[in-house]
């Protein structure tokens, strides 16, 4: 019962996460938006993907990675045996930049604070997927994302996985090997990620004897 009216309650905040989003006019992205993208999949994910910001096809739809970087996606997804309907998809800013321009310091400001870090809170997701260097960098700033693509790395209690965004590998073709490889070592991933989340949960005295470790320790990379 706890269990379902945590999920109910999550599924809530994200719904009314993307009525403001929906609304927004905090920064000037939102006067050249033909609809902004709150982001789309279930309350309970165990995977989220962040991109950087709405295509032109993404504008027009109001869905993230509907264009042909989208139906890449999809295929990405398959390789690691999940679905659409099994990710929690997002963006860094949740409408599109002029000319896909790359999103002002400004603007990438206004939209993670006041909805995709909300958005991850309310997820709660073991896995991230960060998908281009602008989403990367949000979590693991000053890397480079040709360097630890494919890498989980732990920020913020969860694993981060930076990947390369799907449009690069499809302008660029000697990077698809490269993402195609990355998504499918993503099961593999998750299942450490839980493994992990399930050693640092409180269970009885008897069950733990002498660990009382904090989650950082139980790094299993």
């Amino acid at each position: 019962m706890v269990k379902v009216s945590a999920r109910r309650l999550s599924a809530e905040i994200i719904q009314l996460i993307a009525q403001e989003v929906r609304g927004c006019t905090r920064c000037g992205l939102a006067s050249g938006r033909t609809r902004a993208v709150p982001g789309e999949g279930p309350a309970d994910a165990r995977i989220m993907l962040i991109g950087e910001g709405p295509g032109y096809h993404e504008d027009r739809q109001g869905r993230p990675f509907v264009g042909q970087s989208g139906q890449f996606l999809d295929d990405l997804l398959a390789m690691a045996g999940l679905a659409r309907a099994d990710v929690f998809i997002a963006n860094v800013v949740k409408c599109r930049p002029p000319q896909n321009r790359d999103p002002q310091p400004d603007e990438v400001a206004t939209c993670t604070e006041h909805y995709l870090y909300r958005q991850i809170e309310a997820i709660d997701p073991p896995v991230i997927v960060t998908l281009g260097r602008f989403s990367m960098s949000l979590f693991l700033p000053g890397e480079r994302i040709t360097r630890i693509h494919g890498q989980p790395r732990k920020a913020g209690g969860r694993l981060i996985v930076p990947m390369l965004h799907p449009a690069a590998a499809l302008h660029q073709p000697q990077n698809r090997p490269l993402i195609e490889a990355d998504f499918r070592g993503l099961p593999a991933i998750l299942a450490r990620a839980e493994a992990e989340q399930a050693a640092a949960r409180p269970g009885p005295a008897s069950a733990r004897p002498d660990d009382d470790r904090p989650l950082e320790q139980l790094s299993l990379f």
